[in-house]
């Protein structure tokens, strides 16, 4: 699946990118988890595509100008991980940006899991 969870990656990005959860959201696993980086330290956690979607349509409302560039990307057959830097403009007009990482699992050719973590 190395090649195919790569595809998988480069997909979901480019949804993120053009913020489509609808699009996101059939390339993840019915009962997908996601693990955001907010409220430190743990983050908060969504399970199942409902619940996923929404966080994913609330999060574009409130960034719209939402980016993010992949520094690095490994996928397996199981796992994968990128590492990112993501972009925005905030409500002032001033663009700021955060580095982190997310860890994918993979099953059944979709992403199940999502998990990420910021620098500071």
């Amino acid at each position: 699946m190395e090649s195919g969870a790569t595809e998988l990656l480069d997909a979901f990005n480019a949804a993120f990118n053009r913020h489509d959860p609808p699009a996101m959201m059939a390339l993840m696993t019915v009962d997908c988890v996601f693990e955001n980086t907010y409220p430190p330290p743990d983050g908060e956690r969504y399970i199942g595509q409902a619940a996923v979607a929404q966080f994913w349509e609330a999060f574009f409302q409130a960034s719209p100008a939402a980016r993010i560039e992949i520094e690095e990307l490994y996928a397996g057959r199981d796992y994968g991980f990128q590492r990112w830097c993501y972009h925005w403009i905030d409500r002032h007009g001033s663009a700021g940006h955060i580095r982190g990482v997310d860890i994918f699992h993979f099953r059944d050719g979709k992403i199940a899991a999502k998990l990420s973590y910021v620098k500071g």
